[in-house]
């Protein structure tokens, strides 16, 4: 089970990164409460190495989605 606790914070590692990539092209305030939410699940599973903190942040970060912190895309880029 450790392993798999590994890999999953791993991955939220990797996307609050990429959240705070995306934050710094855009500007748009909600991404940096995601990045955190997905950051500090990542962080407190490690340190606990308890599976509970992955699901949590994940609803959170769901919640925050569904609250419409995320950024709409942009239309006139695909054009």
């Amino acid at each position: 089970m450790n392993v798999v606790i590994y890999i999953v914070s791993g991955f939220f590692i990797v996307l609050t990164l990429a959240l705070l990539f995306a934050y710094y092209r855009t500007r748009h305030p909600g991404l940096v409460l995601i990045s955190t939410t997905y950051g500090s699940a990542a962080v407190l599973a490690l340190m606990l190495m308890e599976w509970w903190p992955l699901v949590a942040g994940f609803a959170l970060a769901w919640v925050l989605r569904l609250m419409g912190l995320e950024p709409q895309p942009d239309k006139e880029s695909k054009k």
